[in-house]
């Protein structure tokens, strides 16, 4: 039977279990949270510039950590569903989600669906822009 199943059940989750792995996230999105707000403010101090450095550092070291982190936890080391949950979904999560993105692009490469990887990248460059574009348009006219 799957780790995150109940028994005779076939529900992906029990109540205490379910409970267990969101509370799980929560507090790893909590430490995400954190070490965003850290990384990226010494970052940003340490370089002074007008570039927003703090931000692509932040960026750059979650797409690292997801590739580093997924491939361990998949290959190398005994991580628990949740656990392995928390790090990722978690930390990252909140840590950066250009991580998840930069990890999905390359699952989809590896898969040799280059043309939905290159889709997806468009899309959410273009999508992503358009939205903030018009969430500043939206609370500029309130």
């Amino acid at each position: 039977m799957p780790a995150d199943t109940c028994a005779g059940t076939g529900r992906s989750l029990c109540g205490g279990r379910r409970a267990t792995r969101v509370l799980t996230i929560a507090l790893a999105g909590d430490l995400g949270a954190v070490a965003r707000y850290g990384l990226s403010g010494l970052v940003q101090r340490w370089a002074g510039a007008r570039f927003p450095l703090g931000t692509l550092a932040v960026n750059v070291a979650g797409c690292f950590l997801i590739g580093l982190l997924a491939t361990l936890s998949l290959e190398c080391w005994s991580l628990s569903p949740v656990t392995r949950t928390a790090l990722l979904i978690g930390f990252l999560g909140a840590f950066t989600t250009f991580s998840t993105f930069s990890y999905e692009i390359l699952a989809l490469l590896r898969e040799g669906a280059v043309w939905r990887a290159a889709l997806n990248v468009g899309l959410s460059v273009l999508l992503c822009l358009g939205a903030a574009w018009a969430g500043v348009v939206l609370a500029s006219r309130v």
